[in-house]
């Protein structure tokens, strides 16, 4: 597995790089509000921005990978993260953090779109080899993401950005440097065959479902290092003991409660443990014992979470796997830009108010998913409630779109 081409390791490097993008900014969210004088709703943007632009760009990253080939969307992608990340770390206003992160999020977009395909056509070997690699590189990416914003941001609130922007300019080199020419695709998509793939009702309420618990999601990312209250390196630790745990049940948790439980009632219980760990934040949000505890504990939840549902999503319409995650994206990624202005709004009123707020939202989503029951019972009929393989190429997609 170990014997690749250059190309593959140089894609698996910025995959670790690009996955590092959510987790990276919640050690430094409090350092930027106090440094330039800005409240939670203020700085909850940076995840608004990052994610509005990632969901709607999402539409149109396979026509554009279709019409110009893997290799160009790949490095588009990588140019503009290293321009967004750099001009972020620039910044001496919120405002102008915000819309550079918004150009990162659209980088990313281009960029997770096509990275998967590409190392799975460049690998030597199996496909089984080039997806336990890709997934590693995914699960380091997410749990080193605080890490890194932690350690960069005890030195300045800069830093991590100006270090994402450098490493991603290495892997910008190696890619262009190794990566073949790709030519575009023979049949390209169109750019409207995401919004109408959401005409299927399995895949609008699962959309909608997530839309709903990623409330929640983002409440956790957004608002807990303000009541944490902590310096970025304790709040760097924290989020990376939840990355640890949502990488490793995304890979390996989640499969076996699938063919334990079945698809539906792993999702629905997984949401339904995230709900019970809001209600207890909002109950004693000025105990940090109960929050650091229930930030690091969520990871395990929302990983079974993220790789269930997002694996629903691709078999639940008829609609080709890279359409039917846009769609998803587009949807999930709503409620995921709202979810951060939210919560800062309502923790500016009550610390309390957040994590009820979303805890309600998880709740509601469980409600929504039970509506398509019938829909999603029946991937369960497949032989062990159709699992994929940890090596397969379809847990490798849901864990991308997952946990992007």
């Amino acid at each position: 597995m170990w014997r690749q081409p250059k190309t593959v390791w140089s894609i698996a490097f910025a995959c670790v790089i690009s996955f590092m993008g959510i987790g990276l900014v919640d050690p430094i969210l409090k350092p930027i509000a106090d440094e330039l004088g800005a409240g939670p709703s203020q700085v909850s943007l940076l995840f608004t921005s990052y994610l509005a632009v990632m969901g709607i760009a999402m539409l149109g990253t396979g026509w554009v990978s279709s019409r110009v080939g893997a290799k160009r969307t790949l490095l588009l992608g990588l140019a503009l993260i290293i321009v967004g990340a750099g001009l972020a770390g620039s910044q001496d206003t919120v405002g102008g953090i915000v819309a550079f992160r918004a150009l990162w999020g659209l980088g990313n977009a281009l960029f997770i779109a096509t990275a998967l395909a590409t190392i799975v056509n460049a690998a030597a070997g199996s496909v089984k080899q080039a997806i336990i690699l890709y997934e590693a590189a995914l699960g380091v990416g997410i749990a080193t993401g605080p890490l890194l914003g932690g350690w960069l941001g005890g030195i300045s609130w800069r830093w991590p950005f100006y270090g994402v922007a450098v490493l991603m300019a290495v892997a910008f080199v190696a890619t262009l440097t190794t990566l073949p020419k790709t030519p575009p695709a023979e049949n390209p998509t169109s750019i409207t065959a995401p919004l109408r793939a959401l005409g299927h009702r399995g895949l609008l309420t699962v959309g909608i479902t997530a839309l709903l618990y990623n409330f929640g999601f983002f409440t956790l990312l957004a608002f807990t290092p303000f009541p944490l209250a902590m310096g970025a390196h304790e709040i760097g630790f924290i989020f990376f003991g939840w990355g640890v745990l949502l990488a490793i049940t995304s890979v390996f948790a989640a499969p076996v409660i699938q063919r334990r439980f079945g698809t539906l009632a792993g999702i629905v219980g997984a949401l339904l443990g995230f709900a019970v760990i809001l209600a207890a934040m909002a109950i004693w949000t000025d105990d940090k014992t109960v929050l650091v505890v229930g930030v690091i504990v969520s990871g395990a939840f929302l990983g079974v979470n993220n790789t269930l549902i997002t694996e629903t999503v691709m078999k639940v319409s008829p609609a080709p796997r890279g359409v039917a995650s846009a769609a998803y994206s587009f949807v999930r990624f709503s409620g995921g830009a709202v979810a951060p202005w939210l919560a800062g709004n309502l923790g500016e009123k009550s610390i309390h108010l957040p994590f009820w707020v979303g805890s309600v939202a998880v709740v509601l989503a469980v409600l929504v998913l039970l509506t398509a029951r019938r829909i999603i019972s029946a991937l369960d009929e497949a032989p062990g409630h159709g699992a994929e393989e940890v090596t397969s190429r379809t847990e490798a997609e849901a864990l991308t779109v997952g946990d992007a």
